[in-house]
């Protein structure tokens, strides 16, 4: 193996009990020291000193490090409202492998999908930097596979940076220069004069779908803008809508999926128009 194959970036996963039974979990990337987990009364409160604590640590050190809000849906612990009052985050998960986080939400919960159009809507109205959304695995179990089990392979990252360096990757993370996904993999994600172009690396056999989502200035709500059932399509993002995303399906169905039923996707990051102006 090479050098420059493989890296471990040091994180800590600052790990809270609101009230002692409330689980507020905020993951930060490249620390250089320990943070303490804070002792707040609300969730919005631990989230925000959590996130305050890495940036700031950032900010002294002069070390790229960012932190990430983990599974909004675990445990129901964190709701649209919290995640809309954060200040300085970047980031949180659109899908995570574990067994217990809910991605979908229910009849009474929003799924974490819906809630990061929700959360950015909001943002966008406070002129705040758009959320972006990550998707990982959560392993814990590397003996044991299934359906009751955390483990590896279920979720990543793929991030088009200029090396394999954690100061890299963290750039070109917070210009949105990455998508998220549990499976299928893009030949070529680009956004060119407000275009978004992606290309899929087809399977063999697989079909699959381009759904781009966006939120039209003046509206609350998300909505499909255009579907493509193949693996090459394009957008042109205008100054009609507030920011713009695409979700990729397959018909693939994952091997060792965290719930019956699920097929392999990926997710680009939303753009807004004044961004590539």
């Amino acid at each position: 193996m090479q050098d420059n194959s493989f890296l471990i970036i040091p994180s800590e996963e600052i790990t809270n009990y609101v009230d002692g039974k409330i689980p507020v979990h905020v993951n930060a990337t490249n620390l250089q020291e320990f943070v303490e987990p804070p002792n707040a009364a609300t969730v919005a409160e631990t989230m925000q000193q959590s996130v305050d604590a890495v940036l700031q640590q950032r900010e002294r050190t002069g070390v790229p490090m960012f932190p990430h809000i983990n599974h909004p849906n675990f445990y129901w612990a964190i709701t649209l409202e919290d995640m809309i009052s954060l200040k300085g985050e970047r980031f949180f998960e659109v899908y995570n492998g574990h067994q217990l986080v809910r991605n979908y939400g229910d009849s009474a919960h929003l799924g974490t999908e819906e809630m990061w159009d929700k959360i950015n809507i909001a943002y966008a109205e406070r002129n705040q930097p758009l959320m972006n959304g990550l998707a990982t695995d959560d392993s814990h179990n590397y003996h044991q596979f299934g359906l009751a089990f955390a483990n590896a392979g279920r979720g990543w990252i793929m991030v088009q940076a200029e090396s394999l360096q954690a100061e890299a990757l963290i750039e070109a993370m917070e210009a949105g220069k990455f998508y998220a996904s549990t499976g299928v993999t893009l030949k070529k994600l680009y956004v060119k004069n407000n275009e978004i172009n992606i290309e899929i690396a087809e399977a063999e056999g697989i079909k699959y779908t381009i759904e781009f989502i966006g939120v039209k200035k003046g509206e609350n709500e998300s909505q499909v803008i255009e579907t493509i059932r193949g693996s090459v399509g394009s957008f042109k993002v205008t100054a009609d809508y507030v920011f713009v995303r695409a979700r990729i399906s397959s018909t693939k169905l994952k091997s060792n999926p965290f719930e019956e039923g699920d097929f392999e996707m990926a997710w680009t990051q939303p753009i807004s128009y004044t961004e590539f102006d």
